[in-house]
């Protein structure tokens, strides 16, 4: 293939978002968070079977290939190579990450650092399924282009401005001195759609009472209070909350007890168990992917029981949530089934119209930005986030105003 030259790739970011069996990039031009070039995806790392995707408008053609991907460095390997073919990578000027989890005392950007990785390894527990993922995409584009500066972003981020009240579980005090505390995740997303928001429905929506629900692989709601978060539903790891793809959201601690004396079973198979056999594939014992279980449910009763489970779960936390801000004004879905899947958003809403939602069918069908009924108490709408737009804008954020000074996030 002949290399793709761009005259815009001077001073360029390149944003790589590292999942537990993906990694998702995106190569901005200058100037701030500036146009997207290209953005593509490796899937199914170690599976396989993995297949890497890239497209962009302004380069003028496609990638797509078949390649088995034997872990993360492999396929960031086969990432960095293209980019070089290409010609991408020489007028690159920052790399941003989103990393899952920045522990209590990361609450802004920061350049990536020897001492900033150390402390992100002593995170791994909380999220062996993503940071050890994440380390490694860092380490290797060092050890690739050690002369340019790399930040990374953390998904709490966004939820570290929540009360006190919010943040705290009900246990000893020891253990929250130690960091055991409600985090909340999806924050880039929730970063995003919160920043789009006022071109959308009016400042004044954007500092009303929100709820932002990020359904995909992972789910996750925020409360957001004139512009604050205020609630979320994912706690010290992002295995809580919602009913997910392969996670159980919440659990009686007593579940897990029960299984540990009495099935024996080891930490790793618990985390096995929570983070990768549970959720919609648990439930269904078919799939976790919700586009397939919706085509099965009509023959199939356990995917029909794992879809309504999610929905249910979905529709009580929007109350609660609700009842967190005091009332609602706006309602927001985002994410991979929150921006395509009209099912799944009408179940959730339906139940709800005492909050006074109520969404206009025709407009739920066909996903527009828009979906609830003329004159609903509530406005509900479809943001397709863009996590790679913000971590570009981090980027240059850090190049040009330095690291933030760490420390715990006031509140």
């Amino acid at each position: 293939m002949a290399p793709i030259h761009h005259p815009k790739t001077a001073g360029s970011v390149l944003t790589v978002n590292s999942g537990s069996s993906s990694i998702k990039f995106a190569l901005y031009a200058e100037a701030g968070a500036g146009e997207r070039l290209l953005r593509g995806e490796v899937r199914d790392i170690g599976q396989g079977r993995g297949r890497v995707q890239v497209h962009g408008p302004h380069v003028g053609r496609i990638l797509e290939r078949e390649h088995d991907f034997a872990d993360h460095a492999a396929a960031l390997g086969f990432l960095l190579g293209w980019l070089a073919e290409q010609g991408l990578d020489r007028g690159v000027q920052g790399v941003g990450h989103r990393v899952v989890h920045g522990g209590r005392n990361h609450h802004r950007p920061e350049r990536v650092t020897p001492s900033l990785l150390e402390e992100l390894r002593r995170l791994v527990p909380l999220v062996p399924e993503h940071l050890p993922h994440e380390i490694a995409a860092m380490e290797a584009l060092a050890a690739a282009h050690p002369g340019i500066p790399q930040v990374a972003c953390f998904d709490t981020m966004f939820h570290r401005s929540m009360p006190p009240v919010a943040q705290r579980y009900a246990l000893p005090r020891s253990l929250e001195e130690d960091g055991v505390i409600r985090y909340g995740f999806h924050g880039l997303s929730y970063e995003y759609v919160m920043e789009a928001l006022p071109g959308l429905a009016g400042p004044e929506a954007a500092r009303g009472r929100v709820i932002i629900a990020h359904l995909g692989h992972g789910a996750s709601m925020a409360a957001v209070h004139r512009g604050r978060c205020m609630d979320t539903t994912m706690g010290l790891t992002p295995a809580g909350g919602l009913v997910m793809s392969t996670r159980t959201g919440d659990l009686d601690p007593g579940v897990l007890l029960y299984l540990l004396r009495e099935r024996g079973m080891t930490p790793d198979q618990m985390n096995t168990l929570v983070n990768r056999r549970s959720g919609l594939l648990g439930v269904s014992g078919r799939s976790g992917d919700m586009e397939e279980l919706l085509a099965l449910e009509a023959g199939d009763p356990r995917a029909r029981e794992a879809v309504d489970l999610f929905c249910y779960q979905a529709r009580k936390y929007v109350g609660a949530l609700a009842a967190a801000l005091g009332g609602l004004e706006t309602l927001v879905f985002t994410g991979g089934i929150g921006q395509n899947a009209p099912a799944v958003r009408a179940r959730i809403c339906d139940g709800l119209g005492f909050l006074g939602v109520a969404l206009d069918p025709e407009a739920n069908l066909r996903n527009a930005d828009r979906i609830s009924r003329r004159g609903a108490a509530v406005e509900v709408r479809i943001v397709a986030a863009d996590e790679e737009r913000i971590l570009a804008r981090h980027v240059r954020e850090v190049l040009e105003t330095g690291p933030a000074p760490p420390g715990p996030a006031p509140g």
